[in-house]
């Protein structure tokens, strides 16, 4: 996917995240789409809508001689995620942000959207379901966990020391005099 029609895609399935409760919702055509002041032409938002459906990310129903738009389940998920994509700060303070979850076998698939989700923001396997980054997770993250009902089995750990800490350090291109305090 190109870094223009990956854009296109953000912001056709925030756009279809934030009118939630309207589902499913009349289809609207590429030209609509333009003419509400989006600066994209019609057949490429044509084909971002074709490209989301292959992608399992929306359906595309008539009823009545009249088409429809649903984010799937999936297609949430993905909206989600992108939303919670992490803004890194300009300057690194010194603190790693272990990330630690202990989730039951019952709800495997909410795991792995969490591996995803801290995969997406940086964060990198330290260990079996310990993950660390010198970045906080931004609110959209934290709101997810909140709303998947996992908080319960997550914590969160900001951590001052660490001993063999030069290989995260050389893994996220941080230096030691990059940050405040060390």
């Amino acid at each position: 996917m190109s870094e223009y029609s990956h854009s296109l895609t953000e912001i056709i399935l925030d756009n279809l995240l934030n009118l939630r409760g309207i589902f499913p919702r009349p289809y609207e055509s590429g030209y609509a789409w333009a003419r509400r002041g989006r600066r994209v032409p019609p057949g490429e938002y044509r084909q971002a809508l074709r490209r989301m459906q292959q992608y399992g990310f929306l359906k595309l129903t008539q009823k009545n001689n009249k088409k429809f738009i649903e984010l799937t389940r999936h297609g949430q998920l993905e909206a989600l995620l992108l939303k919670a994509k992490l803004d890194r700060p300009n300057n690194w303070d010194g603190k790693w942000r272990l990330f630690m979850f202990d989730i039951p076998e019952g709800s495997k698939d909410k795991r792995n959207v969490l591996r995803t989700l801290l995969k997406r923001n940086g964060y990198v396997k330290l260990q079996a379901s310990v993950y660390i980054s010198p970045y906080p997770l931004n609110r959209e993250a934290i709101l997810y966990l909140n709303n998947s009902g996992l908080r319960s089995y997550i914590r969160i750990l900001k951590v001052e020391e660490m001993d063999f800490e030069k290989d995260l350090l050389k893994k996220f291109n941080l230096e030691k005099t990059k940050f405040n305090g060390r």
